[in-house]
C-alpha cells in the first residue's frame, strides 16, 4: 500500500504547472470534448507509467548496494530542485490534428511525457518499491488527479491554484522522500 499511496502523492503533486498538464489544457480548449481527452491521458499515462516503473523495478534488480539506493535517494533530491524550475509547453502547435481528440492525446501525452519528472520520478519508485503494478497504478492516478480538473476546467484553473507554492510542496515531498531514502540506507532509524 506505501507504494501506491507514494506514487499517487508523487506524481500528483509533481504534474501539477508540469508541460503535460499544460498540454491538457490546452487540448481541452482547442477540441473542447473533455471524455475524449481524459481517456486519452490515461491510456498514454498507463502504457507510459508502466515501462517506466516496469525499467526501475528491472534496473533495481540488476542494480543491487547500498550505493544504487544512495543514487535512487539523491535522484529524488535531485527532482526536488528540477520541481522548482517551470515549465512551458514547447512549441505546442495551433493547427487543428487529423486524429481527432482522443489519439492526437493518447500520442502527444504519451511523447510529452518521455524523460518528464514525472515519468523519470516513476522509475525511481519502480526502483524503490520493486512493485510495477502498485506504482503503475498509484502514478495513472496521480496523474489523474492532477490532469482531470485541468481538462474540466482549463485556463480558469490557473487563475484560482497558486502553481509557485505547489512547486514548492511537490520539490519538499520528493525531498524528504529522498532523504529518507539516504538516511534508510546508511542505517538510521526513521518513524
Amino acid at each position: 500500500m506505501e507504494a501506491l499511496l507514494t506514487s499517487v502523492t508523487v506524481v500528483a503533486l509533481a504534474e501539477i504547472g508540469d508541460k503535460t498538464q499544460l498540454l491538457a489544457i490546452v487540448l481541452a480548449t482547442r477540441f473542447n470534448r473533455p471524455m475524449p481527452i481524459i481517456l486519452g491521458i490515461f491510456v498514454a499515462t498507463v502504457a507510459n507509467h508502466f515501462l517506466a516503473a516496469l525499467l526501475g523495478s528491472q534496473v533495481a534488480s540488476v542494480l543491487q548496494g547500498d550505493w544504487f539506493r544512495y543514487l535512487i535517494g539523491a535522484s529524488f533530491v535531485a527532482m526536488a530542485a528540477w520541481t522548482l524550475v517551470p515549465d512551458k509547453l514547447d512549441d505546442e502547435e495551433e493547427k487543428p490534428s487529423r486524429y481527432g481528440a482522443f489519439l492526437t492525446t493518447v500520442i502527444s501525452f504519451f511523447l510529452v511525457e518521455m524523460g518528464d519528472k514525472t515519468q523519470i520520478a516513476t522509475v525511481g519508485l519502480g526502483a524503490q518499491f520493486h512493485n510495477v503494478v502498485l506504482v503503475t497504478m498509484g502514478t495513472t492516478l496521480g496523474m489523474m488527479i492532477a490532469n482531470v480538473p485541468a481538462v474540466l476546467v482549463g485556463n480558469r484553473l490557473l487563475k484560482y491554484v497558486s502553481l509557485n507554492l505547489v512547486r514548492k510542496l511537490a520539490a519538499g515531498l520528493f525531498l524528504i522522500i529522498g532523504l529518507w531514502v539516504i538516511a534508510q540506507t546508511a542505517g538510521l532509524r526513521l518513524p
